[in-house]
């Protein structure tokens, strides 16, 4: 239910239609919290195009890499059970990947290692600067090639093997020395697994999702929810985020995805999820209501973990200036021109299909945006819809 409000949101719904108008979106949901009071809900355009099905609310998402937030909160409940602590060697739970070798700056041998200096630590893995790569981004380098030739990124195997898969690959920097995008939160699930003595799955929906009310959020969607799958879209040049008209994906990232069970539960990419679930989420994260974190744990989650000079970087974009990293997404430390100006301190993240979150503690604002347009993580439709709600409520 949308709380009556003097904010003024008719700028979001327009601004998302000429997306969808102008075929660069099929259909996106966009939301905002002011504090923990929803004052903004619209969806434009379709779930399936081709079916001539309009977008609703209670449409399911692949929301790829917002499970790590999950998966973060997971690590984070298991520290605050005192069964774990940031700073301990990621060995002491998962003995194969202690003893590292590092693979050597600029060979293109990936037998050409050094020792690594120390231990892979539960905050690199959390801040993505553990030296692990993800085979997915960095196109002909010759970590990507190792990672893709034995298949880290495989949903027909457990989390179990994804470690005795990274046991004999090297790291592709010295832990705690760079930021690097990574298949760290996948570690991470399997690491609750290990702590918690539960499977994965088991473990978020009795410690997150069920006290969260998160009905709709799953590895699979149940035979009585498929309807209410979006259907997947793609730009004729995945490299051109405004390329149009769009193609329907079937059958990705491949052939019954989210449909049946398979072995792999990711903790990077794994969940499908609702538009009220992410909301039920980024609620769980705001001030002045009941929390499945301490308090002091949401902040410093939201706080900068890297070392001073230290930015995050991706694959063909670049350095980002101004951004951080916390306990599971981004921090921005100084707005760039795509940011709102006031968005100093926000806590940010999203999906590579284009479903974001950002919580911003200063605004006590947090919003979610919700779309399935491949290649679409930080693209112009979330910086658009980020700073006119920011502009909504008088925050620019």
């Amino acid at each position: 239910m949308i709380m009556q409000n003097n904010y003024d949101f008719s700028a979001i719904p327009v601004a998302m239609q000429r997306y969808v108008d102008q075929q660069i979106l099929t259909g996106v949901s966009t939301a905002v919290l002011a504090g923990r009071e929803l004052v903004h809900l619209h969806c434009a355009g379709w779930a399936d195009k081709e079916r001539d099905i309009a977008l609703r609310s209670d449409h399911l998402f692949r929301v790829f890499s917002n499970t790590k937030l999950i998966t973060s909160i997971a690590v984070l409940l298991l520290l605050e059970d005192g069964q774990l602590q940031l700073d301990q060697a990621i060995e002491e739970f998962i003995p194969q990947l202690g003893h590292r070798r590092v693979l050597r700056a600029g060979t293109g041998d990936i037998h050409d290692t050094e020792a690594a200096r120390s231990s892979i630590t539960i905050r690199q893995l959390l801040c993505h600067t553990s030296g692990l790569s993800y085979g997915l981004l960095d196109h002909g380098s010759t970590i990507y090639r190792a990672y893709v030739e034995r298949k880290v990124l495989h949903a027909f195997t457990p989390l179990s093997h994804l470690i005795d898969v990274l046991e004999e690959l090297p790291l592709a920097f010295q832990p705690g020395t760079a930021w690097e995008y990574s298949i760290a939160s996948d570690v991470l699930a399997r690491l609750v697994e290990v702590v918690s003595g539960a499977r994965f799955d088991l473990f978020i929906q009795t410690r997150i999702l069920d006290p969260l009310g998160m009905a709709d959020t799953s590895f699979v969607v149940p035979e009585h929810k498929r309807e209410r799958l979006t259907a997947y879209y793609a730009g004729t040049d995945p490299g051109n985020v405004l390329q149009r008209p769009l193609k329907r994906l079937d059958n990705s990232p491949y052939p019954g995805a989210y449909l049946t069970p398979v072995p792999r539960l990711s903790g990077g990419g794994g969940l499908v999820s609702s538009l009220p679930d992410m909301l039920a989420l980024m609620r769980s994260l705001m001030p002045h209501g009941a929390t499945l974190l301490r308090p002091e744990t949401i902040a410093m989650m939201m706080r900068n973990q890297l070392p001073a000079g230290m930015g995050i970087a991706f694959p063909g974009i670049g350095s980002l200036p101004g951004k951080g990293f916390g306990l599971g997404g981004a921090v921005i430390l100084q707005p760039s021109s795509l940011d709102p100006a006031a968005s100093t301190g926000e806590f940010e993240w999203g999906g590579i299909a284009g479903t974001h979150w950002w919580i911003s503690p200063q605004q006590n604002l947090a919003g979610v945006l919700m779309t399935q347009r491949q290649m679409s993580f930080w693209h112009p439709f979330s910086f658009e819809f980020k700073k006119l709600a920011y502009q909504a409520v008088g925050a620019k």
